[in-house]
């Protein structure tokens, strides 16, 4: 793509009071900003999926594996403590789908971005998340980043949810799969990606070009930012373009995670045709 003008963009900020979309951990009305990197306790992964990827993950630190009679036992060189019902979900939010079976974790390592991505010659789409601070979204994300190849998800580490586990449920097992990349400086990292041979695509309403007409390959980035909000004017400068999903009048908007989805179906389907 070297010589190729960059696309004009417009840059909209939204008026009127922000909505706040996330919720900390088990905890519904309380919002998740500023709760980042900087949060490293412990926590419980939950459900069968969720934590057969954390025991088959190497680089997961694995304190206490808790397990019920009638739970299935992963394969792990830690024998799992049998307990009851009760003495599981004592550990769990409330409402936490656990499938008889949940593990004591250390928060994973901080991937580098640099290091991630200094290979120029390894081509692929990475995902940006823009302040997506919903803990399930993230996970869902996730699972889509892993289920069409991405090479890693970026966000902030502020306005954005720590590691915990409901993010690790809703990935499904993505969470050991896909490189998580927090950073300090958004607007920063999307100058680095600039600089390794990355053209930035942000999702946005009505704006830009149609996903469906961009020709992808190469390396590609495509920025998402909360629901409600959309991308930051910052944000939205540290793109080479705006693009957006086309979509019937039925509907003005999607959640975005099942944004996420389908863009990185497109780019996947784009990437596997070339």
């Amino acid at each position: 793509m070297a010589g190729r003008k960059r696309t004009s963009i417009r840059h909209n900020a939204r008026q009127g009071g922000r909505r706040r979309e996330g919720w900390a951990e088990g905890r519904p009305d309380k919002p998740t900003a500023r709760r980042g990197r900087s949060q490293r306790q412990p926590y419980w992964i939950y459900g069968q999926h969720a934590v057969a990827a954390a025991c088959a993950n190497p680089e997961r630190q694995i304190l206490r594996l808790l397990c019920t009679t009638d739970g299935a036992q992963p394969d792990h060189e830690q024998k799992p403590e049998i307990v009851d019902r009760r003495g599981l979900e004592e550990h769990l939010p409330m409402d936490a789908v656990h499938q008889g079976i949940a593990v004591q974790v250390a928060p994973l390592d901080n991937h580098d971005l640099e290091t991630l991505l200094a290979d120029e010659s390894h081509e692929g789409v990475v995902l940006v998340l823009d302040q997506i601070s919903d803990p399930r979204n993230v996970g869902a994300i996730l699972r889509s980043a892993a289920a069409f190849g991405a090479m890693a998800v970026i966000m902030q580490d502020r306005h954005a949810p720590p590691e915990g586990g409901a993010l690790a449920k809703a990935a499904s097992g993505a969470l050991e799969t896909v490189p998580l990349v927090r950073v300090n400086n958004l607007a920063r990292a999307l100058e680095q990606l600039a600089g390794v041979g990355f053209w930035r695509h942000g999702l946005a309403m009505g704006e830009g070009q149609a996903l469906t007409e961009m020709p992808m390959s190469g390396r590609v980035a495509l920025v998402l930012g909360a629901e409600g909000d959309g991308l930051r004017p910052l944000t939205q400068r540290n793109c080479d373009s705006l693009v957006h999903l086309p979509m019937s009048s039925a509907m003005e908007s999607l959640n975005v995670s099942a944004t996420a989805a389908i863009a990185l179906f497109l780019a996947f389907q784009a990437f596997t045709t070339n």
